[in-house]
């Protein structure tokens, strides 16, 4: 059985997706359909910013229709940073119950420890493992879609 698997990256600035076509068996290997980004600018309100974010997001589900969306969860670097990356993923987590989209989190360790096998990789290994899963001979760019692809693969992985 096919599954579509969305991942997101979250963010403020930039929010990464990729979305993949996979077998639940996991024998065939998946396919990349589409990936990119949703970017808004520092320069314009936070309020803004949420907007455009709940619309791309909105359009992306339309236009792409997952079955399944893996979502990074959300862990500390700086207290400010924190909020604004916590207020994105909030409107990500009302858009996705607005679809009725089952979701999946998974921290930043567990994508590279699915992806890699080490916990601790660094963002050029877990980018080659994506390049590799899906067939490419190119690493998607820019990071913030090779890490929501890397959390579509991790999904699959999982059997979700």
């Amino acid at each position: 059985m096919q599954q579509r698997i969305l991942g997101l990256d979250p963010g403020l600035a930039v929010v990464g997706f990729g979305l993949i076509v996979c077998e639940k068996s996991g024998q065939i290997p998946a396919k990349l359909v589409d990936f990119g980004v949703i970017k808004t600018s520092a320069k314009i309100p936070m309020g803004e910013r949420l907007c455009t974010i709940y619309e791309d997001l909105n359009t992306i589900i339309e236009q792409l229709e997952p079955d399944l969306v893996a979502i990074e969860k959300l862990f500390f670097y700086r207290m400010g940073n924190t909020i604004a990356i916590a207020q994105a993923r909030g409107v990500l987590t009302l858009v996705l119950a607005q679809h009725k989209l089952p979701t999946v989190e998974f921290t930043p360790a567990e994508v590279k420890q699915a992806l890699t096998g080490m916990g601790n990789a660094d963002k050029l290994d877990v980018q080659q493992a994506v390049a590799r899963e899906l067939n490419l001979d190119y690493i998607p760019k820019p990071d913030d879609a090779a890490d929501g692809l890397a959390l579509a693969i991790t999904a699959w992985f999982n059997g979700e």
